[in-house]
């Protein structure tokens, strides 16, 4: 069963035990409270996976139907969060194919990078001149940055770094092992930051570039 740590050091069973108990005891209301708890954060993962509105809008419905018929397969032996994200991501992932002619898309895919070997270590993904930009300004850069991720490092990094899941549950979600989850966290990072630092790089490129190669004339 699903459990938190009380202040006595004690383990006690999650809050949406008790509301998934409530729901299969006949309360609908009871999932209605599931419902406006994660309809938001499920909705943000599908729009991530499918890049369509409308897609994503459908894939929360879907995937709260589909919770809801298959409760009784829900064990507790993890959050109910991370039980629904996984159905969703399915659904999300079916969305895809279906839209992409029959070409199955499977996270289980293994995608390379664009810029090929990837260095262990990591440091800070984010670049420094996201400080010459207002919030709102690199929100939207960093949406599209990574719209712009191939779709199994997307779909990593969205779950850990985005909705903020541990890299236990992000592997459990998505049916990976830890080690895979940190690859492609890793490879996730790089290619953003990568990504960004190419978007900075041609938005103050164009004058340096022109001072650089005056310089050099002769």
């Amino acid at each position: 069963m699903s459990t938190i740590q009380s202040t006595a050091g004690e383990l006690e069973p999650h809050p949406d035990v008790a509301l998934v108990e409530r729901v299969r005891g006949g309360d609908v209301s009871a999932y209605d409270a599931l419902v406006r708890k994660y309809e938001r954060q499920v909705f943000r993962i599908a729009q991530h996976i499918t890049q369509n509105r409308e897609d994503a809008e459908d894939v929360t419905q879907d995937a709260f139907l589909k919770a809801y018929e298959k409760l009784d397969q829900f064990q507790g032996n993890s959050k109910f969060y991370t039980w629904l994200v996984r159905i969703a991501v399915n659904e999300s992932l079916m969305r895809l194919r279906k839209r992409r002619t029959g070409r199955m898309v499977s996270i289980d895919e293994d995608v390379e990078t664009e810029e090929g070997s990837v260095p262990r270590d990591l440091a800070d993904w984010a670049p420094d001149p996201e400080q010459n930009y207002n919030q709102a300004e690199l929100a939207e850069i960093l949406r599209k940055t990574i719209q712009g991720l191939p779709p199994g490092f997307r779909i990593v990094f969205v779950l850990r770094d985005v909705e903020g899941l541990s890299t236990e549950e992000t592997a459990e979600t998505l049916g990976l092992s830890v080690p895979a989850v940190k690859s492609r966290l890793l490879r996730a990072r790089l290619q953003l930051r990568e990504r960004l630092s190419r978007y900075f790089r041609r938005k103050k490129g164009p004058k340096e570039t022109k001072l650089g190669e005056t310089g050099m004339e002769k």
